[in-house]
């Protein structure tokens, strides 16, 4: 049996949110570990992207190369994860050829968040001010803590040579945070650069 993928390119906004693990049964299901511990994106995407593994996933992989779309039949949560039949693999030897393979959807697709809530990945990039205006630096990462995230924050080092960066943490907390604005690429704090 081959696969019936379709050769496909990523879309601009596609945002990588997990990765085939393995074959789940015989009937060609797959088992998802999803990069986010609330994968609702993955439930509301029709169609995913997926791109051949990387690094030690890599080892052994042909089922395919370069990008593919596969249409989701089912999908449905299974313990901490998720399972997925795509359109097209209907058997656990052409599940198991997918294995390590990266999942992307577009992020038109994931579901729209609650107010005040965002994704990570729409704040990777927003410059930081304090209230006074001054810039803190631009969000680099996100750290989860346990109860919140921390906001990871990258600029450049007065007096250093160019290109060296410090880096600054901010907690992701409405104590702190004064307005996101999504529109603007900003995010304003009550916070001081030497904090």
């Amino acid at each position: 049996m081959t696969l019936a993928l379709t050769s496909s390119t990523l879309p601009a906004d596609a945002v990588e949110v997990g990765r085939l693990s393995d074959a789940w049964g015989i009937k060609g299901w797959l088992h998802v570990v999803p990069h986010s511990a609330d994968p609702q994106a993955l439930f509301y995407s029709k169609a995913w992207f997926m791109c051949p593994p990387e690094g030690r996933y890599a080892r052994g992989f042909s089922a395919f190369t370069g990008t593919v779309s596969a249409a989701v039949s089912e999908i449905k949560p299974h313990a901490d994860s998720v399972v997925v039949q795509l359109q097209g693999v209907a058997d656990r030897n052409l599940a198991e050829s997918l294995k390590g393979a990266r999942i992307f959807i577009s992020r038109q697709e994931f579901p729209q968040p609650e107010e005040g809530e965002y994704y990570w990945v729409d704040l990777l990039g927003l410059e930081v001010f304090n209230r006074e205006g001054e810039h803190l630096g631009v969000v680099r990462d996100l750290l989860p803590t346990g109860p919140h995230s921390v906001l990871c924050l990258e600029y450049p080092l007065e007096g250093a040579e160019p290109g060296k960066l410090g880096e600054r943490m901010i907690p992701f907390v409405s104590v702190y945070v004064d307005k996101v604005d999504l529109a603007a690429r900003r995010i304003t704090v009550d916070w001081q650069a030497d904090y």
